[in-house]
């Protein structure tokens, strides 16, 4: 099916009734997509700090209240324990189911973060003819863990994951040009080329998400 035209709510419904399941990629042209973040309070402020920090890795679209499932501001009507494609929870840094729904683990407590997503930039890029290769792949982007250290906050500290997709030597400049201008979801790559320099040794074998075809003529843009 083809979301790309399609509203933010009516995906959202599409997604609560189970017919939306696997990555959003090409949907909702024009429309910021984000991931999604949720923690205990607790950790809240520090995690907020951490985004803070690191703006480039963690842009922050909107913060919710505490133990609210509604958000006030960019998706108006949302649920965020049922309008996720999937959840993973994890308990003491290990992942310890993957869900459609968290309605049912949902408490008091809760913190919740979006964070602005690079797949809000793909609209933009294929109107000015930028392939995407993971939406002509019908696959997730490729994502991989990098060299590149995230300035550390309370608990939270990392390296800075990236997502790559190979584009045409020709319109990289272009790539770079068009997602500059939206740094709240992402914005411009931080890096271009070579993997290994920012500790990639195969770009065939992504941490997360799929591989993807590099055609001849094509250089990885991160």
């Amino acid at each position: 099916m083809d979301y790309s035209k399609e509203t933010p709510a009516k995906v959202r419904e599409l997604i609560r009734e189970g017919k939306i399941t696997g990555p959003t990629a090409g949907m909702c042209a024009g429309y910021a997509q984000a991931n999604l973040a949720v923690m205990p309070k607790e950790l809240a402020y520090d995690f907020l700090l951490f985004t803070q920090r690191n703006p480039k890795s963690c842009p922050v679209l909107e913060v919710s209240d505490v133990g609210s499932r509604e958000l006030k501001y960019i998706a108006k009507g949302a649920d965020i324990a049922r309008d996720i494609p999937k959840y993973r929870i994890y308990e003491h840094g290990v992942m310890t189911g993957e869900y459609t729904d968290v309605s049912e683990f949902w408490r008091d407590d809760l913190v919740s973060f979006l964070i602005g997503c690079s797949f809000s930039f793909e609209s933009e890029l294929l109107e000015t003819d930028i392939p995407v290769r993971h939406i002509e792949e019908n696959c997730n982007v490729p994502m991989f863990i990098t060299n590149i250290p995230c300035v550390p906050a309370g608990v939270f500290s990392g390296n800075m994951v990236v997502s790559m997709r190979p584009l045409p030597y020709d319109q990289v400049v272009k790539s770079v040009l068009v997602t500059g201008s939206m740094p709240k979801v992402h914005g411009a790559p931080v890096h271009i080329g070579d993997p290994s320099v920012i500790g990639i040794q195969d770009i065939n074998k992504p941490d997360f998400g799929d591989s993807v075809t590099i055609h001849p003529g094509e250089v990885p843009v991160f």
